[in-house]
């Protein structure tokens, strides 16, 4: 992967040439179709917006960004080919303002607020898309116009870094701690301020939220299939329709987890994991 150079600066940028426009030019990027027109449907309610095009993967993102250059694009991060953020250093040289779209990914989310980044949490209101469709426009038209660029260079850089997580969980219980390998746990329950894991029969408490442990496991291993539950794609064997929920997924241990994410993007997460 190419490295950053270490003296980066915005070289006109689409801020700087497009910012007298009243009408912020849009392109909408996510590979679910449905995501796609929801986002349409409410940019196409607010004022001065012009919906440019639209795109399914990141290599078609690359090609229609460079082509049409858009002043603000909606990027999903969890895509097939290309994933948001590798988006994004293909388009290093002339970066449109980004409005960053995302489903339960809390490393993507602290990074997007550590760098004062605008993120869209889904499912989320019109409301909330206005709000950032507002800030974009502030951005755009501010003197300092180009530094939300600088922030997602700085964002990109951090997450060429490499991360290191656990291996194994230290699990306190009474006055013994028992180690727990990473690869052996089923999936892992959110139950307030604690969390269960799930080992088969056996059932562990920590004292720690799931929000926090999910940024101590790799994202390869561990997806987020709903607010309350992180499942090891290992132990995955089927997601299929159930009668309460829309769907669960079946783990090999015979586990049953319920499903509140998209079918679909669990399906293209897969592939790649």
């Amino acid at each position: 992967m190419a490295a950053w150079p270490s003296n980066w600066r915005s070289r006109g940028t689409g801020a700087n040439r497009r910012r007298d426009r009243m009408s912020l030019r849009v392109l909408i990027v996510d590979d679910e179709p449905l995501a796609r027109e929801r986002v349409r449907g409410m940019l196409e309610k607010e004022t001065g917006i012009e919906i440019v095009g639209e795109c399914s993967h990141g290599r078609e993102a690359v090609e229609e960004a460079r082509r049409l250059k858009p002043d603000l694009m909606f990027l999903d991060i969890q895509m097939p080919e290309l994933d948001g953020f590798q988006v994004l250093r293909e388009l290093a040289d002339d970066l449109p303002a980004v409005i960053f779209v995302t489903a339960y990914d809390q490393y993507a989310v602290k990074a997007f607020e550590a760098h004062a980044l605008d993120y869209l949490l889904k499912p989320f209101k019109p409301a909330r898309l206005r709000l950032a469709v507002e800030r974009a426009r502030r951005e755009l038209a501010s003197p300092a116009a180009g530094d939300w660029q600088e922030r997602i260079v700085a964002l990109l850089r951090e997450q060429t870094a490499p991360a290191e997580y656990v291996n194994r969980l230290a699990i306190k219980e009474g006055e013994r701690v028992q180690f727990v390998r990473v690869a052996e746990i089923d999936w892992i329950e959110a139950s307030g301020n604690y969390v269960i894991v799930h080992i088969g029969a056996i059932r562990h408490m920590m004292r720690e939220t799931l929000a926090a442990l999910e940024a101590r496991l790799s994202p390869q291993k561990f997806l987020r299939l709903s607010r309350s539950a992180l499942v090891n794609v290992d132990q995955i064997e089927a997601v299929q329709p159930a009668e309460r929920a829309d769907h669960v997924a079946v783990l090999k241990s015979g586990g049953r987890v319920v499903v509140t994410r998209g079918v679909r993007e669990i399906q293209e997460r897969m592939k790649f994991l």
